[in-house]
C-alpha cells in the first residue's frame, strides 16, 4: 500500500496563510488565446500546461474529475501523475485514504469494472467531497507544476459546466486550493459562481439554490458546502484558510445575457465579480445555446419547426452577435470569440475589433497533449487525413436539453445501431435533474437512464427518445470505459463495455493541414505548434483598443 508520509509543517503553514485575492474589473495578466476546457479530461494536464508554458491560457477540465481520479488510481496511475500531485495535498491522511480505498497496484483487469464513489444528491458524503477536491486540486496542481515539482510561468483556467449543479462548489474550491487562475463555465447561466469564489476565497459558506423539476424557483432546495465544516469533517480544522480568487469569465451567446450577468452576478465590485466573457458561436462543439426562441420539446414536438432537413436547429440573424455593440456593453472587460476561430485571420480579425482574442477546442482536441484516448484520436485523424467528417447539432443527445454537437464515427454512439444496442444504464449521475416526488422528498432522474426507471420516476418516456449517456461516454473517451453486466435471451449474462461519444466543432477539418505522420505510423501534432499558428499573423499589442464599425458574428 503506498503512504505519502506527513504533509511538512512549513508547506502546511503556507497553505493556511494565504490571503484572498480579488481582481474584479481587470484580470493580472489577459491571454490572447484560451485553450478550450473540454470534457471528460480531454482537456487535461498535460496540454493544459503546454499552452501555459506557451504563454496563453490552458484549461483542464473538471467535470467529473473525482471519478477520473478514482478510475486512474485503478487503472495502476502507471505514470505516477496523480500520486505526485497526491503527495502536496496539506492532508495527507485524506490523501492517503482515497488511496487505500481505490488504488490497484499494476491496475485493474480490464474486463472487470470500475468501483464506484456514490452519485452526487443534495447530501454528498464526506467520501465524495474528499474525492472531489482531492480529483480537482491533483488536475491544476499538475497543470501548473513541472514534473519535477516546480512551478510553471503559465495561467491555468479550469472549465465546468453550470448544469452540473451538484459538484461546481467542491470542485471550485479544490481547483482553488492549487491556485487555479481562471474558471470558465457555460451550459447554462452561472450567475451565482462569482459568488461562490468570493465566499471560498474569504473561506466563508456558500449556498447554492438547485433547480429542482417541479419547484419554484422561491422554495428551491438549497445545497450548502462550508470550507470550515469540510476540514472539521476530515480532522484537520486549521487547515481551513482563504485563498486566492480567481478571475471568472462566464461563457455568453448573446449581449443580452452578457449585460445581465453584468447586472445580476452574486459576486462583489463593479462588475459583479466578472472578470471577462468568451463569446460562443453556435459552431463551436460540445453543449452550444440554443436558437434564440428554440426550446426543444421531446414529448409533444412543438420544436420540429425550428429544425433543418438534418434535425439540427435552425440558427438565424437574431443568433448572431454584434461585436461592436458587445464592446460597449462589457463595460471594458475582455472578451473572446468561440466557435470556428481556430484560424490567424479570425484571430486577427477579432483582436482588431476590441477582443483579446480567441477560444479554441477542436483543434486542441486532436493535439498530442489532450486526453483523448489515442486509438480514437487516431481513428479521427486517418479518417480526418482521408476524407471529410461530418458534425451534427442533434437536439436530444443532450440530457441536459441543450443542442450538442456529435461527430459521424463508426464504433460509437452515433451510429443508430450502436445506440440501440446499448444496455441504458445510469450510474454516474452528473445530469440527473432533481425532481419533486410526490411524497414532497427529492428524488434524481435522466432522461438517458432506462425508460421504465425514468418513467417511474414521473418522467415521460417520449423524452428518453434519442438521449445519450454523455456521463458514461465522455468517460470512454477519455479511456476510463465502465464495464457492466447484462442479461441476453438465454439467461447468460455478458459483459458491455461503455463505448465513446466524440463531438467536435463543425471546423474539424481545419485540422488536416496540421498533421503529421512519424516513422511508426502514428499520427499527430503538438498543441504548441497550434498557438504559434494562431499568433502567426498578428503582432501582440495591448487589449482594448476601441472596435470601430460594426461586425456581426
Amino acid at each position: 500500500m503506498k503512504q505519502f508520509g506527513i504533509f511538512s509543517l512549513a508547506c502546511a503553514l503556507a497553505f493556511s496563510s494565504l490571503a484572498p485575492a480579488y481582481a474584479y474589473s481587470v484580470a493580472p495578466s489577459v491571454p490572447s488565446i484560451i485553450q478550450g476546457g473540454m470534457g471528460i479530461r480531454i482537456s487535461q494536464w498535460k496540454l493544459a500546461r503546454e499552452v501555459a508554458l506557451k504563454g496563453e491560457l490552458g484549461v483542464v477540465s473538471g467535470t467529473a474529475m473525482d471519478n477520473v481520479m478514482v478510475r486512474e488510481l485503478q487503472k495502476g496511475d502507471a505514470e505516477g501523475s496523480f500520486f505526485r500531485a497526491l503527495k502536496t495535498f496539506p492532508d495527507q491522511d485524506m490523501a492517503n485514504r482515497i488511496v487505500a480505498r481505490f488504488y490497484i497496484e499494476g491496475g485493474k483487469d480490464p474486463s472487470e469494472p470500475y468501483k464506484s464513489i456514490p452519485m452526487w444528491t443534495l447530501t454528498p458524503n464526506q467520501l465524495l467531497l474528499e474525492a472531489n477536491v482531492l480529483a480537482n486540486y491533483c488536475e491544476v496542481w499538475l497543470a501548473k507544476h513541472n514534473d519535477d515539482g516546480s512551478i510553471i510561468d503559465g495561467l491555468v483556467g479550469m472549465n465546468l459546466l453550470t448544469k452540473v449543479q451538484l459538484p461546481t462548489i467542491a470542485s471550485l474550491y479544490g481547483a482553488m486550493m492549487a491556485g487555479v487562475d481562471y474558471i470558465i463555465m457555460g451550459a447554462g447561466i452561472p450567475i451565482s459562481v462569482p459568488g461562490f469564489l468570493d465566499n471560498l476565497s474569504e473561506c466563508k459558506d456558500c449556498e447554492q439554490k438547485i433547480d429542482v423539476d417541479g419547484v419554484a424557483e422561491k422554495e428551491a432546495p438549497v445545497y450548502k458546502f462550508s470550507p470550515i465544516a469540510f476540514w472539521e469533517a476530515a480532522g484537520k480544522p486549521e487547515l481551513a484558510a482563504p485563498l486566492k480568487r480567481p478571475s471568472f469569465l462566464p461563457i455568453v451567446s448573446s449581449t443580452i445575457l452578457a449585460q445581465s450577468l453584468l447586472k445580476k452576478a452574486s459576486g462583489k465590485g463593479p462588475t459583479r465579480g466578472i472578470q471577462g466573457f468568451v463569446v460562443e458561436l453556435s459552431s463551436a462543439g460540445g453543449h452550444n445555446a440554443p436558437p434564440r426562441g428554440f426550446k426543444f420539446d421531446p414529448v409533444f414536438s412543438t420544436h420540429a419547426g425550428g429544425l433543418n432537413e438534418r434535425g439540427e436547429p435552425v440558427y438565424g440573424p437574431k443568433d448572431e452577435v454584434d461585436l461592436a455593440k458587445f464592446c460597449k456593453a462589457c463595460q471594458g472587460l475582455p472578451f473572446w470569440l468561440a466557435g470556428s476561430y481556430a484560424r490567424p485571420e479570425r484571430f486577427a480579425e477579432v483582436r482588431a475589433l476590441g477582443g483579446a482574442g480567441v477560444q479554441c477546442g477542436t483543434i486542441f482536441a486532436l493535439a498530442e497533449e489532450s486526453g483523448l484516448d489515442d486509438w480514437i484520436k487516431q481513428d479521427i485523424l486517418r479518417k480526418l487525413s482521408e476524407t471529410r467528417l461530418d458534425v451534427l447539432t442533434d437536439p436530444a443527445a443532450s440530457p441536459t436539453g441543450f443542442p450538442f454537437k456529435v461527430l459521424d464515427l463508426p464504433q460509437s454512439l452515433s451510429q443508430r445501431d450502436v445506440y440501440e444496442a446499448r444496455p441504458r444504464a445510469c450510474n454516474l449521475g452528473y445530469l440527473r435533474q432533481p425532481y419533486k416526488r410526490p411524497d414532497g422528498k427529492i428524488g434524481y432522474r435522466c432522461p438517458a437512464e432506462p425508460e421504465v426507471a425514468f418513467a417511474r420516476k414521473g418522467g415521460d418516456a417520449k423524452a428518453t427518445v434519442g438521449r445519450k449517456c454523455l456521463c458514461n461516454a465522455l468517460c470512454s473517451n477519455a479511456g476510463f470505459p465502465q464495464v457492466g453486466e447484462v442479461k441476453v435471451v438465454n439467461g447468460e449474462k455478458m459483459k458491455y463495455v461503455e463505448l465513446p461519444l466524440i463531438t467536435t466543432g463543425d471546423d474539424i477539418s481545419s485540422c488536416r493541414d496540421f498533421i503529421k505522420e512519424d516513422a511508426d505510423g502514428h499520427l499527430g501534432f503538438p498543441a504548441g505548434e497550434i498557438v504559434d499558428y494562431l499568433l502567426s499573423e498578428w503582432k501582440r499589442k495591448p487589449v482594448g483598443s476601441a472596435a470601430e464599425g460594426s461586425m456581426s458574428i
